[in-house]
């Protein structure tokens, strides 16, 4: 016997009543749950969960949604109507206990919601996300080597973004948080789905970051300015480099063996010599145009010569040095005096053939 409003309470409503009898457009799950944190629901903590864009329903959800014949991926309208707060998400199991739902920390803070209020949920459809605007809370964000490879990791975790919403991401022991600026395609609900799509993301100035002052790249002092320091660079006190190092007193022309390296170096010099001169020539041997050591040119100053380190060596054109005579160490003994070496390897040795007695009778000794 047909009863009145025998379809109303059917659980096959929507699929059968609505496909066969009714022919109207397909139901859409809207429900109000009792909201809480993830870091309350019971057993292990789950950080990934606490950072990422997806809720926690309980299984009457799923049934529910499954007579619905909602496709996937499945993705919902979050509302505070108490606050006027919109927000979107994606769902990542139903193991809630029934009538609670488990949100992200910054999802409830984006609904201005406290733990025990009631969240309406409406299932969804977003169009993939073509581009979206990020812009970071904190300078931090600039420390990390590689944004793009942490990002594209930390959005595993979610399955869509709408704008105005703040999420957090934890990388490397630490907790950034990134708020969306834009998104694309616009939609009525500013809202984009970030999976399977292929997303271009772009950046703002973190929150705090101020433009490095760039400098004006002037070392020296202008005629007329003060003594303060230039923005460009440090002031020598010296002013140039080729004062502040002395180099008049340390460059080859100032020192004698640039003049021999000079004149050695000439094709033509004044005067010839003999490779096989005889003894007894009045010729006089030419002096060398290299200096030797100990002996200095009445012309010109000897430099300044440093006595905390190793001195510097004036070489002629082409020359090397490769290191100090090495002269030994003499031993003293306790008073201080020189110890002078004895000589070693005397006598007249041994042999092991012995020699046939002369005429005296005398041998070597074996």
């Amino acid at each position: 016997m047909f009863r009145s409003g025998y379809w109303d309470d059917d659980p096959m409503n929507g699929v059968m009543g609505g496909s066969m009898f009714r022919h109207g457009a397909a139901r859409r799950f809207d429900e109000y749950y009792r909201c809480y944190p993830v870091a309350m629901m019971p057993g292990p903590e789950r950080e990934n969960v606490n950072h990422g864009g997806k809720v926690i329903m309980p299984p009457s959800a799923l049934d529910k949604l499954t007579r619905l014949h909602i496709t996937y991926p499945m993705l919902f309208e979050l509302h505070n109507g108490a606050r006027e707060r919109l927000t979107h998400a994606g769902v990542l199991e139903f193991i809630a206990e029934e009538g609670k739902i488990y949100l992200p920390f910054w999802l409830m803070q984006t609904l201005l919601l406290e733990p025990g209020d009631l969240v309406q949920v409406k299932s969804t459809d977003l169009p993939p996300g073509q581009f979206i605007k990020l812009q970071a809370q904190s300078t931090s964000f600039l420390d990390i080597s590689d944004p793009k490879a942490v990002l594209e990791n930390a959005f595993r975790n979610f399955s869509c973004l709408t704008k105005g919403d703040v999420f957090t991401f934890a990388y490397n022991d630490q907790v950034y948080e990134m708020a969306v600026l834009e998104t694309k395609p616009s939609t009525d609900t500013n809202a984009i789905s970030v999976l399977e799509t292929d997303l271009e993301v772009d950046f703002a100035p973190p929150v705090g970051y101020e433009e490095p002052q760039r400098p004006s790249g002037t070392s020296t002092p202008r005629s007329g300015v003060s003594n303060k320091l230039p923005s460009g660079g440090l002031l020598h006190p010296h002013g140039t480099m080729a004062q502040a190092i002395n180099y008049a007193a340390i460059a080859p022309e100032s020192t004698d063996a640039a003049a021999g390296a000079r004149a050695v170096s000439s094709n033509f010099l004044s005067g010839g010599q003999r490779l096989n001169a005889k003894k007894g020539s009045k010729t006089s041997t030419p002096k060398p145009s290299t200096p030797t050591p100990g002996t200095t040119n009445p012309q010109h100053p000897p430099p300044v010569r440093k006595t905390n380190g190793p001195q510097p060596l004036r070489l002629g054109h082409n020359q090397l040095f490769f290191g100090y005579a090495i002269k030994p160490v003499k031993k003293r003994d306790e008073s201080g005096q020189v110890l002078e070496d004895k000589p070693r390897f005397q006598g007249s040795g041994q042999t092991l053939r012995g020699k046939k007695k002369d005429a005296s009778g005398s041998a070597t000794p074996t």
